[in-house]
């Protein structure tokens, strides 16, 4: 089963069940970059509330750039802010000694383009929660070219040698399961159950980043993630 999703920011838990459920999974970074999407941020909790953490990028929408041709407005120090904000929210956190040190590296770094902070930290969350091995790819580099959207997700499955797509939930929105049945792809839709889980600062906030259930649970993260004992 193959899985296909946009990069995101520091990703909410979702995103990492698609991974974990996929056997390949194919990070999609050549298509048009959306404004007021999760490309660029993402959402914490700290004692006062919710927090966006959200990385500001250089974009003129009417060039209609793709994910992969974004780059990240460094005229400010929101590395800094973004790390103070982390720590603050988390510093009380039963594993927060564990992994800090990966948000304290990633922020000591020059970025230029979102994609590859993006990418970075979706790469090291996964090795943190034990999945190093899972085989992620970029659309931009499989040279599967084709005009029509539904028709270049199907080769990319060909491409992959896979019979069966895992699509999020908003894929009902577009996806005709019937031209994917065509071309020999069952379409398998996300239904994810947010799990609850141990958190600071009140009551529980479900649909945050990833970061917050790390910190709070650790090596648990990945069995309350997927559900599973």
């Amino acid at each position: 089963m193959i899985g296909i999703l946009q990069p995101g920011y520091l990703p909410w838990l979702g995103f990492f069940e698609q991974i974990y459920r996929s056997d390949a999974f194919i990070i999609y970074d050549d298509v048009q970059y959306d404004k007021h999407s999760w490309r660029n941020r993402n959402r914490i909790k700290g004692s006062n509330g919710i927090q966006w953490l959200t990385v500001p990028v250089h974009v003129k929408f009417e060039d209609h750039p793709s994910i992969l041709e974004v780059q990240i407005d460094n005229s400010s120090n929101w590395k800094r802010k973004h790390l103070a904000a982390i720590t603050q929210s988390y510093s009380k956190a039963p594993f927060y000694k564990d992994f800090i040190a990966i948000f304290e590296h990633a922020y000591q770094r020059e970025w230029e383009f979102l994609v590859d902070l993006d990418l970075y930290f979706i790469e090291k969350i996964l090795s943190c929660m034990g999945l190093a091995h899972k085989q992620l790819l970029r659309s931009s580099q499989l040279e599967v070219r084709n005009d029509d959207r539904i028709q270049r997700l199907i080769s990319i499955c060909h491409l992959m040698g896979a019979d069966q797509f895992y699509e999020g939930a908003a894929g009902r929105n577009y996806i005709d399961d019937d031209v994917f049945a065509e071309a020999g792809i069952k379409v398998i839709y996300q239904d994810y159950q947010h799990p609850e889980y141990n958190q600071l600062n009140g009551d529980f906030v479900p649909y945050l980043s990833i970061v917050d259930l790390l910190f709070n649970h650790g090596n648990d993260s990945l069995k309350i993630l997927t559900q599973t004992k």
